[in-house]
């Protein structure tokens, strides 16, 4: 008897084992909306299983949804890292950007939108739905926001965590996180009037990589906004422009100036979370990803990450020895 219950213990010790590790993929996903890189999220979530391991058993018996635990505990420590991200990039060389990453990475970690009887979409609260949660543009976006706005807006708008549950992570009344999110929100939707089809975003990729295959300056001038900003992160760690550059002349002027002084670069074009984007190879080794915004199918925005901190994903993975290999859910 004494066999079979232990040999029950085990098996149930083993099933709450499989459901704690199940959450994985889905923390790594929350932790990168919040710091907008893997190498911070893949912190944040070996932190998170390390208190949950640190805990008696007794304790970890006694927490009725594990996976409610995990994720406000990853979230405080998301919140804490935001606080020292933002005196760390103080001292960032150039551009600071998040981490580009595929498009399909991780596909279903949040959940839908709650549906209405009729079938229409459910918003009592508000919550804006996003298809591309992950993307540079979004992205780009949550870099603006305080540390609580963003991880409030992410707990609320894309992972559907309730109000009163999220103060308690940020410290705050359900009252002041609603306006949190809301400010978040309010933020998102202004930068978010302009979306575009995927299709009229990738069509005006191709356009642009086409004229830039061809080193034609004229037709690749016609596929930049008036407005259009270029911005390259590389953390001094590879020859990239400093600051922002602005117009349509000169960031073509950067982006054929790059193909003639590299010519040994290959461009390739991927779909990103943004839409389709360009990764640039040197052989098998990735040097660069290129991601786009697009306005009335005009590029407004081009985001270059050569920083091979923040291309993780893209990097070669030898079995066992790659750090990185551990962010790849």
């Amino acid at each position: 008897m004494d066999d079979e219950r232990d040999s029950e213990q085990h098996h149930d010790q083993g099933t709450e084992l499989d459901g704690v590790f199940a959450e994985r993929r889905r923390l790594l996903s929350l932790a990168y909306r919040m710091t907008g890189t893997l190498a911070d999220a893949e912190d944040v979530v070996q932190e998170t299983y390390l208190r949950w391991y640190r805990l008696e058993e007794a304790e970890r018996t006694a927490i009725a949804n594990p996976a409610g635990w995990l994720t406000r505990v990853a979230s405080r420590i998301a919140l804490d890292l935001l606080a020292s991200a933002r005196r760390r990039r103080e001292r960032y060389i150039g551009q600071w950007l998040p981490e580009p990453l595929p498009a399909d990475l991780f596909d279903g970690t949040a959940p839908p939108a709650p549906l209405t009887p009729a079938g229409g979409t459910a918003d009592p609260l508000d919550r804006v739905t996003l298809d591309d949660a992950v993307s540079t543009a979004l992205l780009v976006v949550l870099e603006a926001m305080t540390p609580a706005q963003r991880v409030a807006f992410v707990l609320h708008d894309v992972f559907a965590v309730p109000f009163d549950e999220i103060a308690g992570i940020v410290g705050r009344t359900p009252a002041a996180v609603r306006q949190l999110a809301a400010t978040g929100r309010r933020q998102v939707r202004e930068h978010r009037t302009a979306a575009v089809p995927r299709d009229e975003h990738d069509r005006t990729v191709r356009a642009f990589l086409r004229a830039a295959q061809a080193g034609d300056m004229e037709q690749l001038m016609r596929v930049l906004a008036p407005d259009v900003e270029l911005r390259t992160d590389a953390n001094g760690l590879v020859t990239a422009a400093l600051n922002v550059i602005e117009g349509p002349g000169r960031v073509a002027r950067l982006v054929l100036g790059v193909d003639a002084k590299m010519p040994e670069l290959t461009q390739h074009l991927e779909p990103l979370a943004d839409g389709l984007g360009v990764v640039l190879r040197s052989g098998d080794t990735v040097a660069g990803v290129m991601t786009f915004h697009v306005e009335h199918e005009l590029v407004t925005d081009v985001w270059i990450m050569l920083n091979p901190a923040k291309l993780t994903h893209w990097l070669p993975t030898p079995p066992e020895t790659d750090p990185a290999r551990r962010a790849r859910p």
